[in-house]
């Protein structure tokens, strides 16, 4: 048996040594084995040997790892078996040989960096960690670990002649440089890397704080965003030089998330930093969202290096690049167009992506040296002190008086781009336009066709504004001083004139002669056109195109004008109003009316003459001038064609529709009349010819202008009466067919005149709506109608009546209503169950949405809702379901009659109702028998003279309480 031997240190972690010949090992069971490779050969001149490709690793092998060594000096073979010695072990080993060919004992240092940069990949990198945990070697003692905190260091030493077998406990099976040192040429080599070390980090720290200082200092936003990337280059340089360590005590595994999280800030920093500097945000709005969004998925790397440290900085070392790429394109970008802080950026990201370009063959292992990770970390450093440098121009050429040439020329850059203006600049001594951006372009010509001499304008030129365009060069030529400040029209291929502004000052030689004329060229076109379409619809229709109320006034005063001069001019103005136009509106819609309107100003057009005018003087209504035609005779004929002309069949949605007219005339007879005045007879002849039926021509009578004066006194007299409360309301009866028993009474406002008498509502009504007294007026009939009933409460008890109050379309649209009536409801403590409030279907088709909205308001407080002259309509069915009604009203016209036709309408209108949960109320019931035969239909309740006339508030006090006896207080 070959003799084996064993460790003699006492405190033996390192597991047996065991040599063994191959018949021991054939009787050990067939354990599986590894052999050690070629030995590395060392003499006594070696001082550094690369031990990185002789080393083999092993790994999963367990606990214990067998390994046969290379044939020593006797030329034998022998074979090891080394088991773990630490629980962080988990069955990686790495094994290597050495042979002393000197002839002397040789110190030898084993050196295993944790960290290196190179062929650390560019995803999931290795961050570095613990690599060897002990070294056994084949003869002797276990070597010893040096104190290091950048790598596992282990002393040898080597007799002569000996080769030794090296079996390496390994953390990790990544194994990224092993090397063997002489140990003072080891120390020599730190120290000389730590005496640069200290001066990047003394250079990096000293950056750092100045760049903070600045930023105290002079505020801008360049300045923190590059203080913020010298600070992540400063903890990215602690962190690889080992500077960390030193400060604080942290593990391998802390090392790794350090790193990661450097490397994190690092990439953070110079996003934020390239969105600062370039103000990217004020370029586009979007850029800063991208931003944000970038540097906020960074910030959460930060957390993620906690967890799983390469994934974060695999993700940083890819933004790093993303950021560095993205910068190339912005900067080429924005140095087109003349934006001096992407120019004065160039030499330092142009410094960066060399260093990207060096940091990726160091990471990939296709530069492989000890030297470029250090210096990769200085590069960083140079970096930032170029960017610096950079910032600092920026910060402090602001204080200053002039800008420079470059900061002067950005600025006329980017104000010239931003009006959106084309420079025009004519070499006056070549006789050469030229345009930047080519105007030729835009008016779609081929490119340069504008560029040349400026007479090659001219002929592209509105043939009114050649000769003034022409004076305007040969005057600026003559004077050699002033301004060009012209605008004229100019052909576009395709036929169309482009309005132009040129704004231009002319520039002097030394000889004081005009060497060139340099500005800017607009395109005005559409603001001449805005104005243009302004000033015509400010005076003219924009429906019919018809001149407007004020051009016609203005027409016929220049008439009247002529007028005294003679008898050749002698005008005659007619207002003409087309009879039953709202209906047609309400029938066929807005859009229909309008055609319509259309079409009948054509037909006027054609039956006029030139010196005659027509204009649209309101919604359907027209004004005329006549001025063809003086004799009185003819006047009249030319109003019956006009007439004539209106009433003309018109086709529209496969519909015939035949409308009339109202016109009204006056012709000039007194010198002193005004335009304005013979308009106002006018209308008040065509308000006459309306009020006796329409379609008729009615002329002026002196009379007629009393009646205007009449409408005018009511409307006052009704203002007052309002103030003084000297309205009424009258209540007509509503009653329970079934029984005969008062269910209700309806609120009729009356109105008796202290001169007039009693005024009824159909003519101060339509007064109130169209003044400003209608709200006021409803509001007053409903105050009015609440205290009523409850003064009848107070005197008979709580009675199961209700008091129904007509709603006008003003109040219905008014955003008040809702507001009033619940303010009114709680001062007179009345019951909203006992209002209810009656509107027809006309007036919830103005605005349907703004109805359904007040009257569901309406609804929820517990008013009644009731829809009065039911069946006059031609939606009733549709918007039944749409509102919320609880009380349909029938009209008149169609409870009235005894026809077979009539019972089947109203019998289906009453059941439709029930079945919708509705009461039915009718109206006009002239006999006992139509009343029996509406209450056998279903019918709820009944109005009319046969119930009852409307009374007074005191004739109602006494009916209920003849009515109720039972409900009277005690």
């Amino acid at each position: 048996m070959i003799p084996f031997r064993l460790p003699l240190a006492p405190t033996a972690r390192r597991l047996a040594v065991l040599v063994v010949m191959a018949c021991a090992f054939a009787l050990s069971g067939g354990m599986p084995t590894a052999r050690a490779a070629e030995p590395v050969k060392i003499a006594r001149d070696d001082t550094a040997l690369d031990l990185t490709p002789t080393t083999e690793i092993f790994t999963n092998q367990g606990e214990a790892f067998q390994v046969s060594t290379v044939p020593g000096a006797d030329g034998i073979r022998r074979r090891i078996e080394v088991r773990a010695s630490s629980e962080n072990h988990r069955g990686d080993w790495a094994v290597f040989a050495l042979a002393n060919v000197s002839e002397e004992q040789l110190e030898r240092v084993i050196v295993a960096p944790h960290f290196r940069l190179v062929n650390s990949k560019l995803f999931w990198p290795d961050l570095g960690s613990q690599r060897i945990l002990s070294i056994t070697p084949s003869e002797g003692f276990a070597l010893d670990r040096q104190p290091s905190t950048e790598a596992d260091v282990f002393r040898i030493t080597l007799n002569p002649g000996a080769v030794i077998t090296f079996v390496a406990e390994l953390s990790t099976p990544e194994l990224p440089q092993i090397y063997l040192w002489e140990p003072n040429a080891y120390k020599d080599t730190v120290n000389a890397f730590t005496l640069y070390r200290g001066i990047v980090l003394g250079i990096a720290g000293l950056l750092a704080v100045f760049l903070t200082i600045l930023f105290v200092v002079k505020g801008t936003s360049m300045l923190p965003a590059t203080a913020a990337l010298a600070w992540a280059v400063l903890g990215y340089i602690c962190v690889d030089f080992g500077f960390l360590e030193k400060l604080i005590s942290i593990t391998s595994g802390d090392q790794r998330i350090w790193r990661a999280c450097a490397e994190v800030a690092l990439a953070s920093s110079l996003v934020i930093f390239l969105f600062t500097y370039l103000n990217l945000n004020r370029w586009h709005a979007h850029l800063g969202y991208v931003t944000f969004a970038w540097v906020l998925g960074l910030g959460l790397l930060f957390g993620v290096a906690i967890y799983d440290p390469s994934i974060a900085a695999g993700i940083a070392r890819l933004s790093f690049a993303l950021t560095a790429t993205a910068g190339i394109f912005l900067i080429i970008y924005l140095g087109f167009n003349r934006y001096d802080r992407a120019i004065l950026l160039v030499p330092a990201w142009a410094l960066i992506l060399v260093w990207l370009f060096g940091a990726w063959l160091t990471v990939t292992g296709q530069l492989d040296n000890d030297i470029i990770q250090p210096a990769l970390g200085g590069g960083l450093v140079l970096i930032v002190l170029l960017i610096g440098f950079t910032v600092m121009q920026h910060a402090f050429a602001g204080g200053a008086y002039q800008q420079g040439l470059f900061s002067d020329l950005e600025r006329q850059s980017l104000a010239l781009t931003g009006s959106g203006d084309t420079v025009w600049d004519w070499d006056v001594a070549r006789d050469r336009v030229v345009t930047i951006p080519d105007i030729s372009i835009r008016l779609g010509l081929s490119p340069g066709t504008m560029h040349g001499p400026a007479r090659n304008w001219l002929p592209r030129l509105h043939p009114d504004d050649r000769d003034r365009f022409r004076a305007t060069l040969d005057v600026l030529l003559e004077h050699r001083r002033g301004r060009l400040n012209h605008e004229f029209r100019i052909r576009a291929e395709d036929g169309h004139f482009h309005w132009l502004a040129i704004r231009a000052r002319p520039v002097l030689g030394s000889n004081g002669e005009i060497i060139r004329c340099v500005g800017t060229i607009l395109d005005v076109t559409e603001q001449k056109n805005s104005v243009d379409r302004l000033l015509h619809d400010a005076m003219h229709d924009n429906l019919t195109g018809l001149p407007n109320r004020q051009v016609f006034l203005d027409r016929l005063q220049s008439v009247l004008t002529l007028a005294p001069n003679g008898d050749i001019v002698r005008p005659t103005v007619m207002a003409i109003d087309i009879d039953r136009y709202k209906q047609v509106n309400d029938s066929l819609g807005i859009a229909a009316g309008d055609n319509i309107l259309i079409a009948l100003t054509r037909r006027l057009r054609r039956i006029l003459k030139p010196q005659d005018t027509l204009a649209r003087l309101s919604g359907d209504q027209f004004g005329l001038i006549l001025v063809s035609e003086r004799d009185p005779a003819k006047v009249a004929d030319f109003a019956d064609a006009v007439s004539k002309a209106i009433m003309v069949p018109l086709n529209f949605a496969n519909r015939e529709i035949i409308l009339t007219a109202s016109i009204g005339l006056v012709s000039w007879v007194d010198q002193q009349e005004s335009a304005a005045g013979l308009l106002n007879d006018a209308e008040l002849a065509m308000y006459r010819a309306k009020r006796a039926g329409g379609n008729r021509v009615e002329p002026f009578r002196p009379a007629f202008r009393s009646f205007g004066t009449d409408r005018l006194q009511l409307e006052t007299d009704l203002r007052r009466a309002l103030e003084r409360k000297e309205l009424s309301l009258a209540y007509q009866p509503i009653v329970r067919l079934a029984d005969a028993e008062i269910a209700g009474f309806e609120a009729l406002m009356r109105w008796d005149h202290p001169k007039r008498g009693n005024i009824p509502p159909s003519e101060f009504i339509p007064i109130a709506e169209m003044s400003d007294l209608i709200i006021p007026l409803g509001m007053y009939a409903l105050e009015r109608a609440t205290n009523d009933l409850m003064a009848w409460q107070r005197q008979s008890g709580d009675l199961p009546i209700f008091v129904s109050v007509n709603l006008s379309s003003a109040q219905l649209l008014s955003n008040d209503l809702y507001n009033d009536v619940r303010t009114l409801l709680t001062r007179t403590q009345c019951d909203a169950r006992n209002i209810k409030l009656e509107l027809t279907e006309s007036m919830v088709m103005e605005n349907p949405e703004q109805a359904r909205l007040v009257l569901s308001k309406l609804k929820e407080i517990g008013l009644g809702l009731a829809l009065d002259d039911f069946g006059t309509g031609y939606s009733s069915l549709a918007y039944l379901t749409r509102f919320p009604f609880d009380t349909i009203k029938l009209d008149k016209a169609l409870v009235i009659g005894s026809d077979e036709k009539r019972s089947i309408l109203l019998r289906s209108v009453i059941s439709m109702a029930r079945d919708l949960g509705m009461q039915v109320v009718a109206e006009g019931i002239e006999s006992d028998e139509d009343a029996e035969e509406l209450a056998a239909m279903g019918c709820d309740f009944g109005q009319s003279f046969l119930f009852g006339p409307p009374i007074g508030s005191d004739s109602v006090q006494k009916l209920l309480k003849e009515r109720f006896p039972l409900t009277r207080r005690a």
